[in-house]
């Protein structure tokens, strides 16, 4: 099995943009590579299980909400270097514009030491993994322009 630290292979994750009104639900990090930064909530694949179990998995761990996922935002490479020119970590990302099942509150779990709904006018301020609001925004043109709303079919 390889390591989430130089692994000797890339690692697939999953990352639920969960939209309610006019707020997204994000997450403290507290472990790294991202550890007190902001971000959707996610995680990595466990084998066996397909990309849609993993997000609904990922996102009720940290933060309790039980979430549909309707259509992929973004697939994306996360490369981290280390001071040396070494891979530190290695995750190839595969973000879903999810809605929540649930009218509950976020409670925080798994690796994530906060989670709450943000306001998008307040996603400025603040200090988020990179291309977090990118896709975020990105998650929020789908929705108006239905181009991202989808049913997923799993094969």
């Amino acid at each position: 099995m390889s390591s989430r630290q130089y692994p000797d292979r890339p690692m697939v994750g999953v990352g639920g943009v969960v939209l309610k009104g006019d707020s997204v639900l994000l997450v403290k990090r507290g472990k790294p590579p991202a550890a007190g930064k902001w971000s959707i909530p996610g995680g990595l694949v466990k084998v066996g299980e397909s990309l849609t179990m993993a997000v609904k998995r990922e996102v009720l761990e940290e933060t309790g909400i039980t979430v549909k996922p309707v259509g992929i935002v973004a697939v994306l490479d996360r490369i981290i270097w280390d001071f040396n020119g070494s891979v530190q970590y290695h995750y190839i990302l595969v973000d879903f514009l999810c809605l929540p099942e649930e009218g509950l509150e976020p409670n925080s779990g798994s690796d994530a030491v906060e989670s709450r709904y943000v306001p998008f006018e307040d996603l400025g301020s603040l200090d988020m993994t990179l291309g977090t609001k990118e896709v975020i925004e990105k998650a929020r043109k789908g929705i108006l322009d239905r181009d991202l709303y989808f049913e997923l079919k799993i094969v």
